[in-house]
């Protein structure tokens, strides 16, 4: 078994991975969604398993929040244990009307307040995109399971949580921009940089026009429509 400063490899790693940012939703989807799940992973309480779902094997870790979390777990998870497929399932706040909570967002592709992709040093702004390859499957698997409150579109991902500018919703909601999360971009850009699938595939917890929210206990245990989506690209 493989080790690194965040992975302390306990139990294989699957080539498709489901990436939440809570923790307690990798451990629920185990316990609820896998057969004979094992875990791998527990370091700084980033906890991951590996097991079946339909016969084929299928790993989830939960990464924390924020570019820096997203960006080291991927970048360990293509380069060091040879993940193919890396599907972020997380939560987000709308920005447009038309969305309402509990609908599901498909990451087309992501804006960033990040300055994660200044490593790469290249001679202009790159746009993170998603693997076509796996957000055509999730829009087929959608269709085939009857889940009909999908949105595909450019999502922003977002460094600060709290903002200081209040005026910075509304000029990403004029850009078209669907919903907002933490880590997005990182993903993508590891996965372009080093040749692996990436799609972020995000439940509405929270709308930043109307006030609506969920609970905390609904967002580890409830977004069972996404979970299944995501599931199916195993």
């Amino acid at each position: 078994m493989i080790n690194t400063p965040h992975i302390n490899q306990t139990a294989e790693i699957a080539e498709t991975i489901l990436l939440p940012g809570d923790p307690l939703r990798a451990k629920f989807i185990a316990e609820s969604f896998f057969e004979n799940a094992v875990q791998f992973n527990k370091v700084r309480g980033a906890l991951g398993y590996t097991g079946t779902v339909g016969g084929k094997k299928i790993s989830v870790l939960g990464t924390g929040m924020g570019v820096p979390s997203m960006g080291i777990y991927s970048h360990e998870l293509i380069n060091v244990f040879g993940v193919k497929n890396l599907i972020r399932i997380g939560s987000c706040g709308a920005i447009q009307e038309n969305i309402k909570v509990y609908d599901i967002i498909f990451g087309m592709s992501s804006s960033t307040t990040s300055n994660f992709g200044s490593q790469f040093c290249l001679p202009g702004v790159y746009s993170p995109a998603a693997s076509w390859e796996l957000l055509d499957k999730a829009k087929k698997s959608a269709d085939k399971l009857g889940i009909k409150n999908v949105h595909i579109g450019n999502i922003l991902c977002d460094d600060a949580f709290y903002s200081d500018d209040s005026t910075s919703v509304e000029k990403w909601k004029k850009m078209g921009v669907l919903g907002i999360e933490m880590e997005s971009a990182a993903l993508y850009m590891n996965a372009a940089r080093y040749k692996a699938n990436a799609l972020c595939i995000l439940t509405v917890s929270d709308h930043l026009l109307t006030n609506e929210a969920t609970t905390a206990e609904e967002r580890e245990t409830s977004f069972t429509n996404m979970i299944n989506i995501a599931l199916s690209l195993a």
